[in-house]
């Protein structure tokens, strides 16, 4: 885990925390994308979770929530953003700390080998964007669980890396971060 600008934390203003997918990185395209969009805004500070070499959902769960009881941000102050198996720990955390908000990519849902394949969702505002030809997590799942809980659902013409979409990722991400903090 690393602060974008440490020097800039403050327990003011809020933190968007990005979790990457099992065969991704910190570094990956997505990751870079979201940050540079959370950046632009003022008083939003980011931090992008390592989990290379952990290779479970329950170690990266357990390495996100003691990132979390580390900030210097409240959990009304926190916005948890993955992709994958980003998206499952993002989703699995707020339902042990309420969140902000959840902004989830191809969540892995609906996975046996997952602990929860279905998470309960606690933040107030969730955005999942999900691709119709997702063959490594269905999008029948993640389907289910957006109208069980309510959530709002994008589904887009892709499959679970969203390559194609992720000028519709930066886009519905800006939108996402504008409307929570024009409500704060």
């Amino acid at each position: 885990m690393y602060l974008t600008d440490p020097a800039t934390s403050s327990k003011e203003g809020l933190a968007v925390v990005l979790s990457h997918g099992l065969e991704s990185g910190p570094s990956s395209t997505k990751m870079q994308a979201l940050t540079a969009v959370a950046e632009s805004f003022d008083n939003v500070h980011v931090v992008v979770m390592d989990y290379r070499g952990m290779e479970t959902p329950e170690e990266r769960l357990s390495h996100l929530m003691t990132a979390l009881e580390q900030l210097p941000y409240k959990p009304e102050q926190t916005i948890l953003a993955g992709s994958s198996m980003g998206g499952w720990v993002s989703a699995a955390a707020s339902s042990h700390i309420p969140v902000l908000g959840c902004f989830l990519m191809a969540p892995a849902f609906g996975l046996e080998r997952y602990p929860d394949p279905a998470p309960v969702i606690r933040a107030q505002h969730v955005q999942i964007i999900h691709g119709w030809q997702d063959t490594v997590v269905p999008p029948g799942p993640v389907i289910e669980l957006a109208q069980q809980q309510c959530v709002p659902l994008r589904l887009v013409d892709d499959n679970h890396r969203l390559e194609v979409s992720l000028n519709i990722l930066i886009d519905a991400f800006e939108y996402y971060l504008k409307k929570i903090l024009v409500q704060k």
